[in-house]
């Protein structure tokens, strides 16, 4: 993860020293608390990761440009899919890439703020203010090796009804 998307996830803004990082993880792990938050268990590995890499920079390393709100605008994001079926959703690095069966949802996920790319047949959500170098040369597996990739947690409909007569 780079600095800059460490620092839009954790909502500060660049040069912040170390109290402030650790200050914002602090409110960031209360707000994103799976117990609160649907996709809390994904954005709570996001803020762990924000946070490690954060820590571990230096002053003069944080001195890069974020997006402050874009923890937020994430998590919004992420909710606004997790519960549609048939997608499959993944998050490398601070993108989340969503395929499967998509037509069907395509409006909701223009109205989430995800955008698609063609060239690997799937939708994708990213910082607002971030400006492609690569063109689109990367293939998923690339991506995924610079970045690692998890998928949320997605209970179905099926296990609840399974856990509801148990």
């Amino acid at each position: 993860m780079k600095i800059s998307d460490a620092l839009s996830i954790l909502g500060l803004s660049s040069g912040a020293s170390q109290e402030a990082i650790k200050s914002a993880y602090k409110r960031a792990a209360k707000k994103y608390h799976p117990d609160l938050n649907p996709a809390g268990a994904e954005m709570m590995k996001l803020v762990n990761a924000a946070f490690d890499v954060l820590r571990d920079a230096t002053s003069t390393q944080t001195q890069e440009d974020s997006d402050c709100n874009y923890g937020e605008e994430l998590n919004a994001a992420i909710n606004a899919i997790i519960d549609l079926d048939g997608l499959e959703i993944e998050i490398c690095g601070a993108w989340v890439w969503v395929g499967g069966n998509t037509r069907e949802h395509k409006e909701t996920l223009k109205q989430a703020g995800f955008k698609y790319a063609k060239k690997k047949q799937k939708w994708n959500y990213r910082p607002s203010g971030w400006k492609s170098r690569s063109r689109g040369t990367y293939s998923m597996d690339d991506i995924r090796d610079a970045h690692g990739s998890t998928r949320p947690y997605r209970p179905s409909r099926r296990n609840y009804a399974l856990g509801a007569a148990a």
